[in-house]
C-alpha cells in the first residue's frame, strides 16, 4: 500500500503564492499517476492537475482550465515528492487539497481528473486565499 502525505497549506492574500508537497512512501513512480484534488463543503471534489509520472525525466502534466498558466505540477521522484506551485492565487481556488495516486488509462485518459479513478489519497491540507 502506498501513503501519500500533504503539506504546505496556509492562509494567502489573494495574487500570493504557494507550494503544496506530496510526500509519498510506498509508491511506484513508473507509468502511474499523482494528482492534486480540492474540495469545498458542499461541491464535488475538482481534478485540479495531474502528472503521469516516470523514474527519469519530468513527467508529463495535466491541468484543469481553471488553473491553466496559474498552477504548475511537478514530480521529484528522487525525493518520493509531488509538488503543486500555486501562483497568482485567487478566492475561488479556497479548499482543501488532497494529493492522490492511481493508475495510468483509466475512462481513456492517460492519467484522468475524476476522484473514482484514483486508490490511494492523503489526509489533505487546507488553502485558503482572502480578497
Amino acid at each position: 500500500h502506498a501513503r501519500l502525505v500533504e503539506s504546505g497549506g496556509g492562509s494567502v492574500q489573494a495574487g500570493g503564492s504557494l507550494r503544496l508537497s506530496c510526500k509519498t512512501s510506498g509508491w511506484t513512480y513508473s507509468q502511474n499517476c499523482l494528482a492534486w484534488f480540492r474540495q469545498v463543503p458542499g461541491k464535488e471534489r475538482e481534478g485540479v492537475a495531474q502528472i503521469y509520472t516516470s523514474n527519469s525525466g519530468g513527467g508529463t502534466p495535466f491541468y484543469a482550465d481553471s488553473v491553466k498558466g496559474r498552477f504548475t505540477i511537478a514530480q521529484d521522484p528522487a525525493n518520493d515528492t509531488v509538488y503543486l506551485q500555486m501562483d497568482s492565487l485567487n478566492p475561488e481556488d479556497t479548499g482543501l487539497y488532497y494529493c492522490a495516486g492511481g493508475p495510468r488509462n483509466w475512462g481513456g485518459a492517460l492519467c484522468s481528473a475524476k476522484p473514482i479513478a484514483y486508490v490511494y489519497w492523503g489526509q489533505g491540507t487546507q488553502v485558503n486565499v482572502s480578497s
